[in-house]
């Protein structure tokens, strides 16, 4: 059943749906990357993505950019979005270029209206709060077209393999929500340092979620990337042609392969950011053991999907995508994921070695199955 179209229109939102996810390996694949795939209930995360949005977003001011091999997944998943919305990416080169892409686009159609930058691979869970947020960010870049705002969340706990924002003191307040001024970026600290950002007050996890505009954004570019402004400003010319997707191909692959941070977000202007602390009940399911985390009912609890059967099992998340009965026994702290053609058993302190054992199967006879 097709969504009915959206009642009103809130901003432009763009939802990043690239990268092969391999922490989520033997579902996340190349072929079918995670955010396509029913991770929670029997909605890809990219379709909760944009459902969440509903019904602020109209259907026609979604966008999807992701890589030019998913297209089409991306058009059957989420039908009511125009295909013109869907940006395929001919060759992956890092998120700043990503980013330049739609902001080189829509600073031609609407350059004043606010847009958000998304990712199709998160959960959140209190999505009024999350709605509002984003009305609220929405109505201060609307009024003070010349900044950036981060939405941020309240860390639930002192994360090494997140990153953080800091910020600083309440410098606005729409609807409740308080802006803070924006201080630094941290990334993926060490345990004790992690400790210290969550008792600070002042530290929360970084979703790489903004709202601005996009003609503010382009500044940027121009200003700290003119290289890649230069070159993103060729497909630009040919928006909304016949030559878009050749000069597209032409050009996209040739672009310095650079993450957006490093690129934009580290030489902003402090003056120019403010920050939206709150808790969102967000969570990155980038990997095995955060998908428990985000959602398990309390600590220690099981989590799992399809044909499971548990005996003196705790702590643990099994994941069947077959016919078959997944039956534990005595089982504490494991993953164990089963999609037919791979059968993953794994102690959850032991996930960080799922990214590598893929890496070491290019090459070989199992190459088929990354």
């Amino acid at each position: 059943m097709v969504p009915k179209e959206s009642g009103s229109t809130l901003m432009k939102a763009i939802i990043f749906a690239g990268g092969v996810g391999t922490r989520l390996w033997p579902l996340s694949r190349k072929k079918s990357p995670k955010q396509f795939e029913k991770i929670v209930g029997n909605k890809s995360t990219l379709q909760l993505s944009a459902h969440r949005l509903l019904p602020d977003f109209s259907w026609k001011d979604i966008y999807v950019s992701t890589g030019k091999t998913y297209v089409k997944t991306v058009q059957e998943q989420l039908p009511v979005i125009p295909p013109r919305n869907v940006i395929g990416e001919p060759d992956m080169r890092d998120v700043g270029p990503a980013v330049g892409l739609i902001t080189s686009l829509l600073v031609t159609e609407s350059p004043m209206e606010p847009m958000v930058i998304l990712w199709s691979d998160h959960l959140v869970k209190n999505e009024s709060l999350f709605r509002k947020i984003l009305k609220a960010a929405n109505d201060e870049v609307a009024t003070n077209p010349d900044r950036i705002i981060f939405v941020s969340q309240k860390p639930r706990f002192a994360s090494e393999n997140l990153g953080w924002i800091e910020y600083g003191k309440e410098r606005a307040k729409r609807a409740d929500i308080p802006f803070y001024g924006f201080v630094d970026f941290q990334y993926r600290p060490d345990v004790g340092t992690a400790k210290r950002y969550f008792e600070s007050g002042h530290h929360a996890w970084n979703l790489g979620y903004f709202v601005t505009t996009p003609q503010f954004l382009w500044k940027q570019y121009a200003r700290f990337a003119p290289n890649l402004y230069s070159s993103l400003k060729q497909i630009q010319s040919a928006w909304k042609t016949g030559t878009f997707d050749a000069v597209l191909q032409e050009v996209y692959p040739k672009l310095e392969k650079i993450h957006f941070d490093n690129a934009i977000l580290e030489k902003l202007n402090p003056s120019q950011a403010l920050v939206i602390s709150e808790n969102i009940g967000w969570s990155d399911i980038g990997a095995w053991e955060a998908l428990k985390e985000a959602l398990q009912e309390t600590d220690g609890k099981n989590v799992t999907q399809g044909k499971v059967l548990l005996t003196d099992t705790s702590d643990s998340l099994i994941y069947n995508y077959t016919n078959q009965m997944a039956v534990t026994i005595d089982l504490e702290g494991f993953l164990v994921v089963n999609t037919g053609d791979v059968l993953l058993v794994c102690r959850k302190s032991s996930v960080g070695k799922i990214k590598k054992l893929v890496e070491s199967m290019q090459g070989t006879e199992n190459e088929y199955l990354t």
